[in-house]
């Protein structure tokens, strides 16, 4: 185990929304009060959030930790509904279009495409994070503009930070491809030993952009925003790359992992080789669960890693849009970045910049350990490429299901 001290700005800030309280207020009635009126407002109050329930160690923190600190500091009971964001939309949308609201969903866990789905359906309670002290006070607020190409406007508060890798054994693998055509040329090398998860799956669709950036020249060209002809003339490279690769995938691309999880477990039976992720700490958890050999090692291309920020949103339904805001901030706050930070509590970035933190907190970062599975977060910041917007992780996703599934 190795420490280490990061010199890396990042942010992250989660906002929990609220659950019901004294009524439903609206927004102008929440962003007009000062900050001891709205935590004064949020003392006693349920807040419900709605998030992905399928990682164990990030049910556990918001279960144990984060839930057990609101209630201590504010009095708040925070109850985690295992929803996705996709199906947050859904109910949404529904409610507004007259449908039952009274399980109202006061936050959820968001980005990319049903981030915007939600903006675009006007389902959103904001602009709020400006009321937030720890958002004021901690956040590179250039940093938590976008969310896949899309401005957030103050309608979500960043959560975390993470970053696409890639997984080997090194007793193995010895010399892991660094770039998109040697990783082509060791596949057809290794036939049957690589895959990945067929997208929608948020690891494969991840796969399929940075090939997609790797065929196109990288990002720069992308980052004004969707652009049809754009997409139109470098999709084909992607297209014909993948077709190469497709013959000599695991079970001769006839079929793919549904799943990260699938693949997860395909990469720990030795099924197959190199393997990924779209968090820099995942080895690191799965050798600490003994899922995966103690030899397993992370890497990533020379041609720069995709990361994004992961954010939480308020429904305009929510009742409690007080008590919403009040662990929101909290999520934001150094202690709680740091209990989410370290390996055994979830391992997810933190999304704060460190030079704004007193001495003690970044003594507290700087003492989180790193195993030899894990890169180093400074390399890692310096290979990040910003992820592309969500119109082309839409059209891509599209693209794979028509030319190679």
């Amino acid at each position: 185990m190795k420490r280490w001290v990061w010199g890396l700005t990042v942010l992250v800030m989660i906002a929990v929304l609220v659950g019901c309280s004294g009524g439903g207020d609206s927004r102008d009635e929440v962003l007009s009060q000062s900050w001891s009126d709205i935590e004064a407002s949020a003392k006693g109050s349920l807040v419900k959030f709605y998030m992905y329930g399928g990682q164990s160690e990030v049910n556990q923190w918001i279960d144990s930790y984060v839930a057990e600190e609101v209630k201590k500091q504010y009095g708040i009971t925070l109850v985690r509904v295992p929803i996705g964001a996709d199906t947050v939309i859904k109910k949404l949308v529904a409610a507004k279009n007259g449908g039952d609201n009274s399980d109202a969903i006061d936050l959820f866990w968001v980005n990319g495409k049903n981030f915007r789905a939600a903006r675009d359906n006007e389902l959103l309670f904001g602009p709020f994070t400006e009321k937030l002290p720890n958002f004021v006070k901690y956040v590179d607020k250039r940093i938590a503009a976008y969310d896949f190409g899309y401005s957030v406007d103050g309608y979500e508060a960043p959560l975390g930070r993470t970053q696409f890798v890639f997984e080997y054994d090194s007793r193995v693998v010895k010399n892991p491809p660094k770039n998109y055509m040697q990783l082509l040329k060791w596949v057809a090398e290794n036939p049957g030993r690589f895959t990945y998860p067929a997208p929608p799956d948020f690891t494969g669709s991840a796969f399929v952009r940075q090939a997609f950036y790797s065929m196109a020249g990288g990002p720069v060209r992308f980052e004004a925003g969707w652009d049809k002809a754009k997409y139109d003339n470098a999709a084909p490279r992607v297209w014909e790359y993948l077709d190469e690769m497709k013959p000599y995938l695991w079970r001769a691309g006839m079929e793919y992992p549904e799943s990260s999880s699938e693949l997860d477990a395909m990469f720990a039976s030795g099924e197959i080789l190199i393997s990924m992720a779209y968090g820099p700490q995942h080895a690191s958890q799965k050798i600490r669960g003994k899922e995966f050999s103690p030899e397993v090692r992370t890497y990533v291309m020379d041609e720069g890693t995709l990361f994004n920020m992961h954010f939480v949103a308020i429904p305009k339904i929510s009742a409690n849009k007080a008590g919403a805001m009040v662990v929101a901030n909290f999520l934001l706050s150094p202690d709680a970045q740091v209990s989410k930070f370290k390996p055994e509590s979830w391992g997810d970035y933190p999304a704060l910049q460190l030079n704004a933190l007193t001495k003690e907190h970044w003594d507290a970062f700087a003492a989180v350990e790193r195993d030899e599975s894990t890169l180093d977060p400074d390399m890692l910041a310096k290979k990040s490429v910003p992820e592309i917007g969500a119109e082309y992780v839409e059209a891509l996703e599209k693209g794979w299901n028509k030319h190679i599934k």
